[in-house]
């Protein structure tokens, strides 16, 4: 899910990032646009999987779309426009949701049979464009074999009829979490599929609409911005929808007994937070920083790239928050605990925000591009606190440097991350994505100067807004703004086993202790 988890506090917590927070690629500097559904070609491993697609005697198989670090995720021969959830709470958290998954999407192949990721629930019927199907379970995807095939270049409707279960499988981790008054999601990095059919790669991105029906007393928040509230009897259906398109692991679902606290932020953004409503005004201090902090951010990289914000503090104990668009998950914990400093806290507040523009808006195009998410929230997240609470961004990147060498060995470089340990889909989430790349942007920032390294930040989201990006785009990018070719100078620090020179700071040196080796405590 994003998340390295966050350190528990101590005195002075570490400096481990605490939480965090492709493959149908698309054509480099395209965009998708909240109300045009433009189809991609399914580049990666198209002509690999072309086969299975077509094969009309093949037995129900798993695909993918050929990520490098999970090879299994996403799906091949479609790309969804839209997704309509329909969930259904029974006001217990430890049962079974009843669920419609309604999928637009348009075919990029020929197809006799669709795969969707999809593996934790009941599918009670299946069908394609209004018309029954067959469907068959093959390791963690539902494949649906539609009356008739689909021609490429069409438009589909596939509709699900499933059940969503919220209590954990053996070896799945992810999805739904249980508060202690009722659900959350949590889907980084392969874990969306575990609670709707889905197409799970952050490459397919796509327009949600939520529709959520629970127990009237019960509180329900989804992405995006509410439609309605429709009251029926004992229960009450809440609608949202979002303005952007959105990458699965991005989907929030919160339902409890919440409190929606609303005020402006910038140039009238509005805002919502949820929260327990039982401790709505011991958290209005937290939540009434999120105005300025929006504000920081859009003077660093330019407007915010959503139609709102807000924060989700659930009661529940996840050791790590999470970027949800338009609504970041945070254990209300955090803001609870004394042994976290202000200041800490405050810039955790900050990396959640700036991944919407890095990471939500500026989708990774594969989960090896994910240093392009969490380097860069971590690089607002040292700015901020350099900026407001007086922490040196330099003896951070000083303290991460000498540990750098390290980290590539156990998780490899920024760029190239390491597979997930068995069992462990979230141990991507390394120190190497996360100071480790934030170093790889400090080297950069050095190399080019402070007036290029920020304008090339605010081209970047401009340039790849609502969009998927990979590394390669970013290198292009970099070398256009800066006059000169830096493929030379940036492939050892996303790429190297060994971390580079530090340009301006020939003193720095890796350091050898175990203790060195952990990030800079952040005090």
């Amino acid at each position: 899910m994003p998340l390295t988890p966050r350190p528990r506090p101590r005195t002075q917590p570490e400096a481990t990032p605490h939480r965090p927070c492709p493959h149908q690629p698309e054509p480099s500097g395209r965009r998708i646009r909240s109300r045009v559904f433009r189809h991609r070609r399914a580049a990666l491993l198209a002509s690999a999987v072309s086969v299975c697609l077509v094969a009309a005697a093949a037995p129900a198989e798993p695909l993918g779309v050929g990520d490098r670090l999970f090879p299994y995720l996403g799906n091949p021969g479609y790309d969804v426009a839209a997704y309509d959830l329909s969930l259904t709470y029974p006001g217990s958290n430890d049962k079974p949701l009843e669920a419609v998954t309604t999928i637009d999407a348009w075919t990029t192949a020929d197809l006799e049979h669709l795969n969707l990721d999809f593996a934790h629930g009941t599918v009670r019927s299946v069908e394609v464009d209004g018309r029954p199907a067959r469907f068959a379970s093959a390791g963690e995807d539902l494949v649906v074999t539609p009356e008739h095939p689909l021609g490429k270049r069409g438009w589909t409707r596939i509709t699900v009829r499933h059940t969503s279960d919220p209590v954990s499988g053996k070896d799945q981790e992810g999805g739904w979490v249980r508060t202690s008054d009722g659900l959350a999601m949590a889907n980084q990095a392969d874990a969306a599929h575990l609670v709707f059919p889905c197409n799970d790669h952050p490459s397919d991105k796509a327009m949600f609409t939520f529709r959520i029906t629970a127990p009237n007393g019960y509180t329900a928040v989804a992405n995006g911005l509410p439609v309605g509230a429709d009251r029926t009897g004992d229960t009450t259906t809440w609608t949202y929808r979002t303005q952007h398109p959105m990458a699965t692991e991005l989907a929030q679902v919160s339902i409890g007994r919440s409190a929606v606290v609303h005020r402006d932020g910038p140039h009238e953004l509005p805002l919502r937070d949820v929260v327990p409503a039982a401790d709505r005004k011991a958290l209005e201090p937290w939540l009434a920083k999120t105005p300025d902090q929006v504000a920081w951010l859009e003077s660093k990289v330019g407007r915010y790239p959503f139609e709102t914000y807000g924060v989700l503090m659930a009661q529940a104990s996840t050791g790590f928050e999470l970027e949800t668009q338009t609504l970041s998950l945070f254990e209300k914990q955090l803001f609870t605990e004394p042994g976290y400093p202000k200041w800490y806290i405050e810039s955790i507040m900050v990396h959640e925000l700036s991944h919407q523009w890095f990471g939500d808006s500026v989708t990774p195009r594969s989960w090896s591009d994910v240093w392009l998410n969490e380097g860069h929230a971590t690089w607002y997240e040292a700015l901020y606190a350099e900026e407001t609470a007086q922490r040196p961004m330099e003896q951070r990147m000083k303290a991460a440097y000498g540990a750098s060498d390290r980290w590539r060995e156990a998780g490899g470089p920024p760029a190239r991350p390491k597979a997930p340990a068995p069992g462990q889909k979230i141990s991507i989430f390394r120190p190497n994505i996360y100071d480790g790349a934030a170093l790889a942007l400090y080297a950069l920032r050095q190399e080019i100067g402070r007036p290029a390294f920020e304008r090339l930040e605010r081209i970047w989201v401009r340039e790849h807004r609502d969009a998927t990006a990979t590394t390669a785009d970013f290198v292009r990018l970099a070398s256009t703004v800066a006059g000169r070719d830096l493929s030379g100078f940036l492939e050892p620090w996303l790429y190297g086993a060994k971390t580079p020179p530090m340009p301006g700071h020939p003193d720095w040196k890796p350091t050898a202790s175990a203790k060195a080796a952990e990030p800079r405590t952040r005090r």
